[in-house]
C-alpha cells in the first residue's frame, strides 16, 4: 500500500521486541503502520488520534512524543532562528526554545466540542465529527480501542477513509469491527484491556522514536 518509503529503524524494533517478546507477531503491521505515517508526514499531513478511557490517554501521549523533542532536542534549522531573530528582539531566545514538531491532534481534548456533539447530535459522533473538521486526504486517523469495537472509534474511522485518509486500529487479539475500517491492524496477542494497553504503549513509542529519527536526524 505504501511504496518506497523509509523503513522504521530495525535496531529500534529489535528493542521492542527484546522487552517484548509476545510481539514478535506484530512487527509487519507496525511497520506498515510506520510506513504510512512516514509518507503522511513527508507529504505535509498530519496525525489525528481518538479513543476511549485509557486509551484515550494514549493519544494524549503520542501526541506529546510528537509535538515536541521525545529522545532528541529538535532544534530548529539556522535559517529559522534566523527568521526568527530578524523579526523580533526577542527572536533568538525563542527560536532556541521552539523544537521539531510532527503535527498530531488528540481528539480527545475538545472538552466543550465533544459534550456538544454528544448532546446535540449523539455520543458515537464525538470524534467523527473532528475527522470531518480536521483530516484531509493524505493525513492519517489512529483508532486505539481494546476491543476494537468502539463505536465513535469506528465512525471515526469511516469518516477518515471516505476523506480519503490512512487508517490504523490499535488494538487486541480479536480486532473487532475495526478489522473492517482500518487500512492497518495492529492486534496485540492478549485479551484483557489491561494486557493489551500495556503493549500497545511500547508500539507507539518505537513508531514515534523512528519519526524522531528520520525526521530531525
Amino acid at each position: 500500500m505504501v511504496q518506497g518509503m523509509n523503513r522504521l529503524d530495525q535496531t529500534i524494533l529489535t528493542q521492542m521486541i527484546n522487552k517484548y517478546p509476545d510481539l514478535q507477531n506484530c512487527i509487519a503491521q507496525i511497520e506498515q503502520a510506520y510506513a504510512m505515517l512516514s509518507q503522511s508526514y513527508r507529504n505535509g499531513g498530519k496525525l489525528l488520534l481518538c479513543g476511549n478511557g485509557g486509551s484515550a490517554a494514549d493519544c494524549e501521549h503520542i501526541t506529546g512524543e510528537l509535538m515536541k523533542g521525545f529522545n532528541s532536542k529538535r532544534p530548529l534549522s539556522a535559517a529559522r532562528k534566523e527568521q526568527f531573530a530578524n523579526l523580533f528582539e526577542d527572536g533568538a531566545k525563542l527560536a532556541n526554545q521552539l523544537q521539531g514538531a510532527l503535527p498530531a491532534i488528540s481528539l480527545v481534548s475538545q472538552t466543550a466540542l465533544i459534550s456538544a456533539v454528544a448532546n446535540d447530535i449523539d455520543a458515537e459522533m464525538i470524534f467523527a465529527q473532528q475527522v470531518y473538521g480536521y483530516g484531509r486526504s493524505g493525513d492519517v486517523l489512529i483508532g486505539l480501542s481494546t476491543s476494537g469495537n468502539s463505536a465513535n472509534v469506528i465512525q471515526a474511522m469511516k469518516v477518515a477513509k471516505a476523506l480519503g485518509m490512512g487508517t490504523i486500529g490499535m488494538t487486541g487479539a480479536s480486532g473487532g469491527k475495526m478489522l473492517q475500517f482500518a487500512d492497518v491492524t495492529i492486534r496485540v496477542p492478549w485479551v484483557h484491556t489491561p494486557d493489551i494497553q500495556e503493549r500497545h504503549l511500547p508500539i507507539y513509542h518505537a513508531l514515534c522514536l523512528g519519526l524522531e529519527k528520520e525526521f530531525f536526524p
